[in-house]
């Protein structure tokens, strides 16, 4: 079985942090606005290398995204920046209809998603975001696993043409991917290979994933375990192609089961490959304050809750057969 380890933990924001900088640097058509959350959004180095390619909006992020499709006109590559909650359900109206209707090439950067922005609690806590943003035709949705895939990600959307919706969050993560990656939208990536149960995970779910993959080894249970990186486009290909070697899946996901990458891989199935399938994912619940450990722990977001829905799967399977 192959394993990952990790020498460094770092935040997911952190690497759009660097990731922006990095494209300050080399692509003049970026530029960046920030509803007043310059230092949680990481984007300070940026701001000092390109003074004149910054824009504080302030605490009016409908107007930030207003902006930003305007700016898009002029051939210049916005990168919106807040909260996720800020930049989703409060600027709903503004995305759906000065960007997305339109087409605009806008990349709304999302950070503090799910409940592992900890103390701040509920009301930021948004774990619908995912389901609100893909809903949106010609919307791409992404949510990197870690550091690195995060800055990787972030460089390569610039590049695409088109509304992109880039998800990550504050607490530190274990950095396994390599930092040289190169990011493809829509392309998932195997990280392990198994003849039992696939488990497809996207963002802070992914690692945990990984570690329920040891847990169930030891137990004589081999999962396949594959990094959802991009939630639209769905890479239907690589779920298909695991399904049908293990004939059962668990989705995971810091986000509500509905609306999420779960409901997304559930169509997948339902129109190919009809399969037994567990969600972990909130269910349908508002988060609450806490440290980051303790609200995974409590929501079934970790990788005890992960193990738990693998063999629940495979019970079914064996139903089925």
């Amino acid at each position: 079985m192959k394993t990952y380890t990790y020498t460094e933990k770092k935040d997911t924001r952190s690497g759009f942090g660097a990731g922006l900088a990095e494209l300050g640097r080399t692509n003049p058509n970026v530029v960046a606005l920030c509803a007043d959350l310059v230092g949680s959004l990481k984007m300070d180095e940026f701001i000092k290398e390109n003074p004149e390619r910054f824009f504080q909006i302030g605490i009016a992020e409908a107007n930030m995204m207003g902006i930003a499709a305007g700016l898009t006109i002029g051939g210049k590559i916005p990168f919106t920046g807040t909260f996720a909650n800020f930049s989703t359900g409060r600027v709903y109206d503004q995305i759906r209809q000065s960007i997305a209707y339109s087409g605009k090439n806008v990349k709304i950067c999302a950070s503090h998603a799910g409940v592992t922005l900890g103390e701040d609690g509920a009301t930021h806590q948004i774990l619908e975001d995912i389901g609100l943003m893909k809903m949106l035709p010609g919307m791409v949705v992404i949510n990197p696993c870690d550091y690195n895939q995060t800055k990787a990600a972030t460089i390569a959307i610039a590049d695409y043409q088109g509304p992109v919706y880039l998800r990550f969050g504050r607490p530190s993560v274990p950095i396994f991917t390599p930092a040289d990656q190169k990011f493809e939208i829509g392309k998932a990536i195997q990280l392990t290979e198994g003849n039992d149960v696939t488990i497809v995970a996207t963002g802070h779910l992914v690692w945990e994933a990984l570690e329920a993959s040891k847990v169930l080894f030891e137990k004589g249970i081999s999962a396949e375990v594959i990094n959802i990186h991009t939630i639209k486009p769905l890479d239907e290909e690589a779920i298909l192609k695991s399904v049908s070697k293990t004939g059962c899946i668990v989705t995971c996901e810091e986000h509500n089961y509905l609306g999420g990458l779960g409901e997304s891989v559930s169509r997948t199935l339902a129109l190919n490959n009809p399969t037994p399938q567990e969600f972990v994912a909130t269910n349908d619940t508002f988060g609450e304050s806490g440290t980051p450990a303790q609200l995974m722990k409590k929501y079934g977001l970790d990788s005890n809750a992960i193990v738990a829905k693998a063999e629940a799967v495979l019970q079914r399977k064996s139903i089925n057969v």
